[in-house]
């Protein structure tokens, strides 16, 4: 299927940069930008939790793109609609009621952008045997965390320099915010289109709808099967409840996290720029998080998954800790703080390894492995996106300080679940590489 003028090197890596742009600038980039502009810390936290609902239930409509032209199609379609969307949102921004207008506009961002995740996904299985699969595996995780430093490190560096520019022009902060972010979100825009148009050219097709064409009652039935038999594996519902546990810290981290870095520390924040968070939460950040990713999957293929679990799940949450501290010392040194967002990203990127594992391993195999794997990542981003929803009101009522100290006792019971968590499949051996195929549905 793959030829010398559709080479993976081609569009694997643009093309898994563009997936990862909508979700990170909805789900961190956007938290910034509306905190510039004078928005309560707990409607950023609800909305921008709320938005990133279509990542959680992308799976619904997943079987319906199958019907329908080419996968190449909707990869192009939807970058070109994402694209054109956060240009839309540089405009609404000077709206009266632009907090509103916003967030309806990158809703439909948001559906677009999971709409593109299903269609890639399925073009880069189609088109790519699975030994070529496992080899360019490494670049889709590289070029979309790309993404991340770009967006949260570049975007918003250049966000805090055009605002000390404008703020130099006689500009209050918020006043200055406006015009900086109008252009960081028509830059946004621009990326995608630009990408849209590359791929357009550059991409494979991906093969086209079924030659067996079914209407929509065949597949909303076969997507009920799909879910039933989701339901009925064997330890499920510890498994959901050990998923939602395992990111439950991270869930209410996530939006609060660049929110106290950058409070003033009368409001019991750091009192961070733009410029140093986009430094130190984006740049030395991501690199961690991909370090962090590559030496997790060297730890586990020497242990196995069920010696390391525990000590990945440590890795996971404790950093948490880094916070609590910081909320309770407000220490100045920029080093120091630097220093604590880079170790929190690493145990991400090394802890985060382990879930996605023990979801594949554990939680996806059988007759419908890779919708029941999205249904486990989709009940994963359900756990963060509630947390996320709530984690602003649950910090303005208590404050950062004991926000960050009943995080950390929300994070409990995944240590505890850890300990008994059944195994359904035999864990990998690590030595023999062998496994047995046995154990439960």
């Amino acid at each position: 299927m793959n030829n010398k003028n559709h080479s993976p090197l081609r569009w694997v890596p643009s093309a898994y940069f563009a997936m990862g742009m909508p979700f990170v600038i909805l789900n961190m980039v956007c938290v910034l930008m509306f905190k510039g502009l004078g928005i309560e810390d707990s409607q950023i936290a609800l909305w921008t939790s709320v938005i990133m609902f279509p990542w959680t239930i992308k799976f619904l409509w997943s079987p319906f793109l199958e019907m329908f032209k080419t996968k190449k199609f909707f990869v192009v379609a939807t970058q070109m609609i994402s694209g054109a969307g956060f240009g839309v949102v540089a405009l609404a921004l000077h709206l009266p009621d632009f907090f509103a207008v916003s967030i309806a506009i990158l809703a439909v961002i948001a559906v677009s952008g999971a709409t593109h995740d299903i269609a890639l996904d399925g073009l880069y299985m189609a088109e790519l045997p699975p030994q070529t699969q496992a080899k360019y595996i490494g670049w889709q995780g590289a070029f979309y965390n790309l993404a991340k430093l770009l967006a949260t490190g570049v975007l918003v560096y250049a966000a805090g320099v055009l605002i000390d520019h404008y703020k130099a022009a006689g500009a209050t902060a918020e006043e200055a915010a406006l015009p900086a972010w109008t252009i960081i979100m028509l830059a946004c825009g621009g990326i995608l289109a630009l990408l849209s148009l590359y791929h357009a050219k550059a991409l494979p097709s991906g093969g086209a709808a079924a030659i067996h064409a079914r209407t929509a009652g065949d597949t909303r039935r076969e997507l009920w099967a799909v879910i039933k038999d989701f339901f009925t594996k064997r330890h499920i519902w510890t498994y959901i409840l050990f998923i939602i546990f395992y990111r439950l810290g991270e869930g209410f981290v996530m939006k609060i996290v660049p929110l106290f870095l950058k409070a003033d520390r009368a409001a019991g924040g750091l009192g961070l720029s733009e410029q140093q968070i986009g430094l130190y939460y984006g740049t030395f950040g991501a690199a961690a998080f991909v370090l962090g990713s590559i030496l997790a999957g060297y730890y586990i293929s020497r242990l196995g998954l069920r010696r390391a679990l525990f000590s990945l799940v440590c890795i996971f949450n404790l950093p948490f800790l880094i916070y609590t501290y910081f909320a309770w010392t407000q220490p100045e040194s920029t080093l120091l703080i630097g220093a604590g967002i880079v170790v929190e990203y690493f145990g991400y990127g090394f802890g985060f390894v382990g879930l996605t594992l023990f979801m594949m391993q554990q939680v996806a195999p059988g007759r419908h492995q890779m919708a029941h794997y999205a249904f486990a990542s989709g009940i994963m981003n359900l756990s963060v996106m509630m947390t996320g929803a709530v984690s602003g009101f649950l910090s303005d009522a208590t404050g950062y300080k004991w926000f960050f100290v009943i995080v950390m006792a929300a994070v409990i019971p995944v240590f505890a679940m850890t300990r008994f968590l059944p195994f359904t499949y035999p864990d990998k051996a690590p030595d023999s590489g062998e496994s047995d195929t046995g154990g439960g549905r």
